[in-house]
């Protein structure tokens, strides 16, 4: 990934800002307590996860799935899935393993949220193949699509088939620099149960926004190949324990780099620290060249 790079991470300040004064209140409204913790990566191709499956691996899916327990599917916003493809990756997984596809450019970048009830439907109707595997689609709005559109995003929220659960990244500036517009559309979100994307990005603070419109925390970190991506999980791992206390009902945490190889390295030694100190049992993903096994 790329979004979000800088020339010299050292000169970015990454501490988490205070929360929102909305989220706690809504973490307080969830009475059912944590019920998911699902953490992975992006991809699960050998190109970009270099050294992290054995040699001889014929499948990677497969393989991926014994490491770790979802997936953010951006192979989705690529192109459209079908039900049959759906069913294929469904199966190739563990019963406890969780989905969450990216919704197709078709809708997102090229229509720009403008005639997409076909696509849509199309988009919804495979992913729900993937049944309770399915964790949650997110749509990721183009970083020039603005407040100004504000009344596409509001039809396409109100349209959106409640049977799929859906999160939404915002990325222009815009939308979290006005404040009003940023409040209407978290309150939008929070009438039709969006959860709302926060991304943890060197070059964009603004999308860390701590505002969450559901129960439900999704977190997209980019590292930055640097030494202090470690420091920075140490704060969200402090910060999601709060949220924990407060409320928290699924936590849904996938890690980037811009060389994505080091992102199961960041995973494993996220998993490691939260089974310690939430009392975890997740399995902490292993690295084909480490003699141990365990990347950590």
């Amino acid at each position: 990934m790329k979004f979000g790079q800088v020339e010299d991470p050292s000169k970015i300040d990454f501490t988490l800002p205070k929360d929102h004064s909305r989220t706690k209140e809504i973490l307080n409204q969830n009475k059912k307590g944590l019920e998911n913790i699902s953490i992975g990566c992006a991809k699960w191709n050998k190109t970009d996860l270099k050294g992290f499956y054995p040699k001889g691996t014929k499948d990677e899916l497969t393989y991926y799935a014994t490491q770790f327990n979802s997936i953010e599917l951006n192979a989705t916003f690529y192109g459209m899935p079908t039900p049959e493809q759906v069913a294929v990756w469904k199966e190739k997984t563990p019963e406890n393993f969780k989905f969450f596809p990216k919704i197709t450019n078709t809708v997102s970048h090229f229509r720009r949220l403008i005639d997409v009830t076909e696509p849509v439907t199309h988009f919804a109707s495979a992913v729900m193949n993937f049944d309770e595997k399915l964790g949650m689609a997110f749509l990721q709005l183009h970083d020039n699509f603005k407040p100004k559109d504000y009344d596409r995003l509001e039809k396409f929220v109100k349209d959106w088939p409640k049977e799929v659960p859906l999160a939404i990244e915002l990325r222009n500036t815009e939308w979290f620099t006005d404040e009003e517009i940023f409040n209407t559309t978290c309150d939008l979100f929070e009438a039709h149960n969006i959860t709302n994307i926060i991304v943890d990005t060197a070059g964009r603070r603004d999308m860390l926004h701590m505002r969450l419109t559901t129960p439900n925390a999704f977190i997209r970190y980019v590292g930055a190949n640097a030494e202090s991506d470690y420091e920075r999980l140490d704060d969200w791992l402090a910060h999601l324990t709060k949220w924990k206390k407060e409320g928290i009902q699924n936590v849904y945490f996938f890690v980037h780099q811009n060389l994505e190889k080091a992102s199961p390295l960041l995973s494993a030694y996220f998993i490691k620290k939260m089974n310690e100190e939430w009392k975890t049992d997740i399995h902490i993903p292993q690295m084909a060249s480490d003699n141990n096994g365990t990347l950590f």
